[in-house]
């Protein structure tokens, strides 16, 4: 078993927790602005809601597998603590993606730096590993 990882695994889990919580923004966009699936346009609220859900769903697969993969080759604390980070961030993204689209880059920025730190720092481990024979 991966005990070793349960914060981890908690991280991944409020990450996935986040982006259904946008999926149901969509749901109530949809019913607050009458436009029933699958029609995607015609109300600026349900467009942002659509695009935050897409935008975050584009993002999912970068951060999950370059926490893990941190969380493997570094450290599990660490990786968590900044996966805590990219939620914040993904959050801070949508609400302030909601209220006005010109308010998202706080929130982006928050996550690219994390993202960034999970990607960039598990790569360079597993290069350095491999480059030198180590663990």
């Amino acid at each position: 078993m991966m005990m070793e990882h349960r914060w981890t695994a908690v991280v991944s889990l409020l990450a996935l927790l986040a982006y259904f919580w946008m999926g149901l923004n969509v749901g109530r966009a949809r019913g607050k602005t009458g436009i029933a699936a699958p029609a995607m346009t015609g109300d600026p609220i349900l467009e942002r809601a659509v695009r935050v859900q897409s935008n975050t769903l584009e993002w999912l697969p970068i951060f999950l597998v370059s926490l893990w993969l941190f969380a493997i080759y570094w450290s599990e604390l660490v990786a968590a603590a900044v996966g805590v980070v990219w939620i914040v961030g993904r959050l801070v993204y949508a609400t302030g993606y909601m209220a006005d689209p010109g308010k998202r880059s706080t929130g982006f920025l928050i996550q690219l730096a994390a993202v960034a730190v999970l990607l960039f720092g598990a790569l360079g481990k597993i290069v350095w590993s491999l480059a030198t024979g180590g663990t």
